[in-house]
């Protein structure tokens, strides 16, 4: 349950603010067709992040050498950094096409969006950490669902009471956190 509730946070709060996030709130100011929209998050987040967590868990499992251990936390570390600084969505125009409907197009582009982004790197990581997929799969997803979610159906509302920089202050310590208490546990565990 350890790797559920740490994978549904880190995500919750890494997503704050993230491109992704503002993603679901273009697709949802020019689609105009929340569920759909949902749906196709869940299905891409839930393919993106199995993808993520079975590749963290395979690399835990054949590289259990410490200093691969080292460089998970100092992932983590260096993810607090990364979360401090806001993204952009850049050519959001072109990332939202009408063809194929609204449950493809953010299927579409929320998969391919979701490449590299600091949430899968931190599924990456969690996957490596915990070695439970579904696990973390279930928790990632559960946490892109809880921050991007009410985006696609109130969003406009939100951002105007949410503090993004808090937010993302908030994420930052709690990749810090992780990653001090992985190296903490590496050098005296």
């Amino acid at each position: 349950m350890e790797a559920f509730f740490a994978a549904t946070a880190v995500v919750a709060l890494a997503e704050i603010g993230d491109k992704t996030m503002l993603l679901a709130l273009v697709l949802s100011a020019k689609l105009r067709a929340p569920w759909p929209i949902v749906a196709g998050i869940l299905c891409a987040t839930l393919a993106n992040h199995a993808l993520a967590a079975f590749v963290g868990e395979q690399a835990a499992w054949l590289l259990q050498a410490p200093w691969f251990r080292i460089t998970v936390a100092l992932g983590f570390i260096a993810m607090a950094a990364w979360t401090l600084v806001p993204d952009k969505l850049d050519d959001a125009d072109d990332a939202v096409r009408r063809r194929g409907g609204p449950f493809l197009t953010t299927l579409v582009s929320f998969f391919l969006v979701e490449m590299g982004d600091k949430t899968q790197i931190a599924t990456v990581a969690l996957g490596a950490q915990y070695q439970s997929v579904l696990a973390v799969t279930a928790g990632t997803t559960l946490g892109m669902m809880l921050a991007n979610g009410p985006v696609v159906f109130a969003g406009d509302r939100i951002l105007k009471h949410v503090s993004l920089k808090a937010t993302r202050l908030a994420a930052a310590v709690l990749f810090l956190v992780l990653g001090l208490w992985q190296l903490w546990s590496i050098l005296h565990g």
